[in-house]
């Protein structure tokens, strides 16, 4: 069974920015490699390949059954006030926060993940 160049890169497509990082590293591990390398050898345009991705939206996409602990990550990570993160809350999805630096959004992420939410960033 073969699979086609196509299939990989619409797999890759449904995957994560994080995945997808990863999958990157162990291929450059696997294969000893680096994605930079292929960059300079391609001419140093890959077939017009997008620079890394440096600001992320953080999206609120449930608060599961600990809905009180979600409410309270959001205030500390918003300032808002009670009312105004409650209904930020329950009109999950929604984003949270807009254009942050990459280790916010993740440090933001794993805050609210840990308080029972679940979090993408676009």
């Amino acid at each position: 069974m073969s699979i086609s160049k196509d299939d990989i890169l619409n797999a890759i497509a449904e995957m994560s920015v994080m995945d997808v990082v990863e999958l990157v590293e162990a291929m450059e591990e696997k294969f000893g490699v680096s994605a930079a390398a292929a960059v300079a050898v391609a001419g140093g345009d890959a077939g017009g390949a997008a620079e890394e991705q440096t600001e992320f939206d953080v999206i609120l996409t449930g608060f599961g059954d600990k809905k009180v602990g979600v409410i309270k990550a959001v205030r500390g990570a918003t300032g808002l006030g009670l009312k105004e993160a409650k209904e930020l809350v329950e009109s999950a999805p929604k984003a949270l926060k807009e254009g942050v630096e990459k280790a916010e959004a993740e440090e933001l992420k794993k805050v609210l993940e840990e308080a029972g939410a679940t979090v993408e960033l676009k």
